[in-house]
């Protein structure tokens, strides 16, 4: 008789977004005349820019034609795209990234489960507190993770890196060494970041004992570069900024948010070929074996939309697009803060995470806001123990609804 992977009997219940998703349909079955807001979900809501539309159908052109025809796409990535990402990226900034360290991939979401598969499932992962759940659920379907403790609400195996108002949102270096370290900068759910010096902190943590660090960087197209800063005080697109980082990092990148790509699915990592672990094996080989064994690459049409993102009509319609989410993460953070709630982030990301009012628990205010104004949010506490007490809302309706969603929460 054949039995079940007992790991995934230790997640608990369904996936938040999966649970909020289920709460806002059961409440528009009740009350089918009420109109919902959702500024919950990080999923974008303006359309493809023409750069991009033009790309795809130039593509879909391509496959009417037998000399044009494509059919396997190379299952680490076309090398075009491979290459953009190489050049205007990385080596732009001053970062030597090789175009073969480039892989290429359908989201970061997907990548962000797959990564922990290269590494013993004897590794301690360590994650900031709050999380992107991703992060945790794969490695407890991995058997990574330990007991779950009820009273705590955390995993035995796992170390936390508290993240709240008092340390500035910044994980601090744990006490107990992990081997596998998730860093997220511009980080979801709080919206908050980390200066070059912070990082550099972690990248020499790194090095120092032996560990990874996955570094999801799927919103650095938010970031608001500030010409006068010290080059210590700047805001890192990527963690091979920091001198070091070729030996201790792993990247995660998305076109998901910074072009829009949630329906179209696109995204990449980067696995530098100095990245070893402690018998010297190579993580590159490992990731494009695991790659090329489980993935048959994203399609031809998608990569082509993927390469116009780089050429200068597509920077230009993409930052115009960034720059109208960021409008509205302005408009909700001086919003909710003129309405005497506590807010962060907003300012170099999408998401804005404000403390609940009165005491009351995430799901409670997600409840709350739901069934008094029809706007729906993320609780805190579903993304670790220290989000409770606070509440998620992104950028990334449209004006008119986010003016809309703020003009009802003020009536509250």
């Amino acid at each position: 008789m054949f039995h079940a992977n007992d790991n995934y009997l230790k997640l608990r219940g369904s996936y938040l977004f999966s649970t909020v998703a289920r709460k806002v349909r059961e409440f528009k079955e009740a009350e089918p005349d009420k109109s919902v807001i959702s500024l919950g979900i990080g999923d974008v809501t303006q359309p493809l820019a023409p750069v991009i539309i033009d790309a795809l159908h130039d593509a879909v052109d391509e496959m009417a034609h037998a000399d044009t025809f494509r059919g396997y796409a190379p299952d680490l990535g076309y090398e075009f795209l491979r290459h953009a990402m190489a050049e205007e990226d990385y080596r732009a900034r001053g970062c030597d990234i090789q175009d073969d360290e480039v892989f290429i991939s359908d989201g970061a979401k997907s990548d962000s489960g797959n990564i922990q598969e290269i590494f013993s499932d004897r590794d301690v992962i360590a994650v900031c507190d709050p999380v992107y759940p991703v992060y945790v659920d794969s490695n407890v379907m991995a058997g990574r993770t330990g007991t779950f403790l009820e009273d705590s609400n955390t995993w035995s195996d796992v170390v936390y890196m508290p993240c709240t108002e008092e340390n500035g949102f910044a994980p601090e270096l744990p006490e107990r060494t992990p081997d596998i370290i998730y860093l997220c900068f511009p980080n979801n759910p709080l919206g908050t970041v980390l200066t070059k010096s912070q990082l550099q902190t972690w990248v020499d943590y790194a090095n120092r004992v032996g560990a990874v660090i996955i570094f999801d960087a799927a919103y650095e197209a938010y970031i608001q570069d500030d010409p006068n800063a010290a080059d210590e005080d700047r805001i890192p697109h990527t963690i091979y900024e920091c001198e070091g980082a070729r030996t201790c990092a792993i990247e995660i990148r998305s076109f998901s948010k910074n072009a829009g790509f949630t329906g179209v699915r696109l995204g990449a990592t980067i696995v530098p070929k100095d990245l070893k672990d402690q018998n010297g094996t190579p993580m590159h080989d490992l990731w494009a074996r695991r790659h090329g064994t489980k993935y048959n690459g994203a399609p031809y049409i998608i990569q082509k939309a993927g390469l116009a993102v780089y050429s200068p009509e597509g920077r230009k319609q993409l930052g115009e697009q960034v720059g109208y989410y960021m409008e509205n993460a302005k408009m909700i953070r001086t919003s909710l803060q003129k309405a005497g709630y506590t807010a962060f982030g907003g300012v170099n990301a999408p998401y804005i995470w404000l403390k609940t009012p009165q005491g009351m628990t995430s799901w409670d205010f997600f409840d709350h806001l739901l069934e008094k104004v029809q706007v729906v949010g993320t609780p805190g506490s579903g993304f670790g123990p220290h989000g409770e007490g606070y509440f998620r809302l992104t950028a990334f309706g449209t004006h008119e609804d986010t003016k809309e969603a703020l003009e009802r929460i003020r009536t509250l």
